[in-house]
């Protein structure tokens, strides 16, 4: 997943064409911080579709299709993100959508996280990071 989507923004002030989908993967009950990013990307002016809880990655990868996203965010607290985002990354590049940022946030140990930068995940953000971290990794990966 390391391309990105050719785009000749160059501000994010009223630029629609930044869509940003937020994933709940697996039976993960918890979506505060998932919310909690998805109104910070609002903020910042990007598009932002929120899937909702409980969602396979299938439907995740369907909806990032449908909706023509520059990035699929995943917040996953579970413990599952060794399975349910090999299996999104895996559908991703099935479809064709190398080209996608691919995020993925919550509670991942250190080691996992690494792991997950290996197999192609963008960035892994955890529990205390910055929200307006996660907001200019976008706008800077994204953008230019």
């Amino acid at each position: 997943m390391s391309t990105r989507r050719d785009t000749d923004i160059d501000s994010i002030e009223g630029a629609d064409t930044v869509r940003v989908l937020v994933g709940k993967p697996g039976l993960d009950g918890h979506d505060r911080g998932a919310k909690v990013v998805a109104r910070a990307f609002r903020d910042a002016g990007f598009e932002v579709i929120y899937s909702g809880l409980r969602n396979s990655p299938e439907a995740i990868v369907q909806t990032a299709i449908q909706e023509d996203v520059d990035v699929v965010g995943l917040s996953i607290l579970s413990g599952a993100h060794d399975t349910l985002v090999p299996k999104t990354m895996e559908l991703l590049e099935d479809a064709g959508m190398t080209d996608v940022l691919f995020l993925v946030g919550g509670t991942i140990p250190d080691a996992d996280a690494k792991e997950l930068r290996e197999q192609g995940v963008d960035r892994v953000f955890g529990p205390d990071t910055d929200i307006n971290d996660i907001v200019d990794y976008v706008r800077r990966e994204v953008l230019e």
